[in-house]
């Protein structure tokens, strides 16, 4: 295990923004993690775990050591169900997830096609798109426990998911290191395509009976024509949570703005889409600088070249809270502050 000391993290995060790690380490492996947890403590350094660095803003430059997880590999074993279970090193590109679950005919992570990073980092966030959530297919993971120095596997009850949530966000931030990620997905066609956008594509398409693969292709079609390429433009994708109001206050809500997207998530909760509440307030397309709000999807802060992490938070914080003065509702970003 290599350790590279004042390692620019420029391209080692999807918004693109310079700063510099303390200290900087690769793990490929297993045993990697444990090295580098033992001189974390041996140089009295904070340990920071770096997936794919697609949900996190850099504001400054991290007096910690990062380890950037690199552990990769997928495996799978055929239950008697007939069910499948996959298994992919923490950091395997989450895409490449995907595609091998089309390329088998797998059906669970279809939807899920296109969300930036490392599978490691999708029982963090507990990712989701288009009606669909990692803790529909989780099965179990495995990580490092750094306060019993042991590997330990935790199932979907031990990850307390919910919405873009997890234990991980909460008592286990900062104590597991996920190493792996075993997810159970079926033979059988499970079609999740009752969002208006995926079910209207699939039709113009003449598609009746779709194949995981048709799922993924028409999906990607629809997030390439309103999110920018990461490639390109620096993002973190969408950057706020949608929020939650009560089945009262979503009443209420929709009474004042029948127009507003607002979904049913069970008999008492429902979310509105944080993309409709920002463009209703006019930052859709805003740029200030380097810094903006992505003309096709609201959702999304950009930064269109020399923008600093603590310019994108700025414009942050003004969004909020315009959209609290606005409409009393209170947004909470997705995305980790550094």
């Amino acid at each position: 295990m290599q350790i590279i000391y004042n390692k620019s993290l420029r391209f080692y995060n999807t918004f693109g923004f310079e700063a510099k790690a303390r200290a900087f380490v690769l793990a490929n492996s297993e045993q990697d993690v444990l090295d580098a947890v033992a001189k974390s403590h041996e140089l009295s350094l904070p340990l920071q775990v770096l997936g794919g660095g697609s949900n996190v803003l850099i504001r400054k430059d991290q007096d910690s050591m990062i380890l950037k997880m690199e552990i990769g590999g997928i495996v799978s074993r055929e239950l008697s169900s007939g069910d499948v279970l996959v298994s992919a090193g923490g950091g395997c590109d989450w895409e490449l997830l995907v595609d091998y679950a089309v390329e088998n005919q797998l059906w669970g992570i279809e939807n899920l096609t296109l969300i930036p990073g490392k599978v490691g980092s999708s029982p963090i966030q507990n990712i989701g798109a288009y009606g669909v959530e990692l803790k529909d297919v989780f099965y179990s993971l495995k990580a490092l426990d750094m306060q019993t120095g042991r590997f330990v596997e935790i199932n979907a009850d031990e990850c307390r998911f919910g919405y873009r949530d997890s234990l991980f966000k909460h008592e286990g931030k900062g104590r597991y290191i996920i190493t792996e990620v075993t997810v159970r997905l079926s033979k059988m066609p499970s079609l999740s395509t009752h969002y208006g956008q995926v079910t209207d594509a699939l039709k113009k398409k003449g598609i009746s009976n779709p194949q995981p693969g048709d799922i993924v292709q028409t999906i990607r079609e629809i997030r390439r024509a309103k999110l920018p390429d990461i490639h390109e433009v620096g993002s973190a994708g969408s950057f706020f949570k949608n929020p939650f109001l009560s089945v009262f206050d979503a009443k209420d809500f929709t009474a004042r703005y029948p127009e507003a997207p607002v979904y049913e998530v069970n008999g008492n909760m429902s979310k509105v889409a944080a993309g409709w509440l920002i463009e209703q307030c006019g930052w859709k397309g805003y740029r200030q600088g380097e810094a903006g709000v992505w003309p096709q999807q609201a959702l999304v802060l950009v930064n269109y070249g020399k923008a600093t992490g603590e310019e994108i938070a700025t414009l942050s914080y003004k969004i909020i809270v315009s959209v609290k003065n606005r409409f009393g509702i209170e947004l909470e970003p997705e995305v980790n502050f550094w």
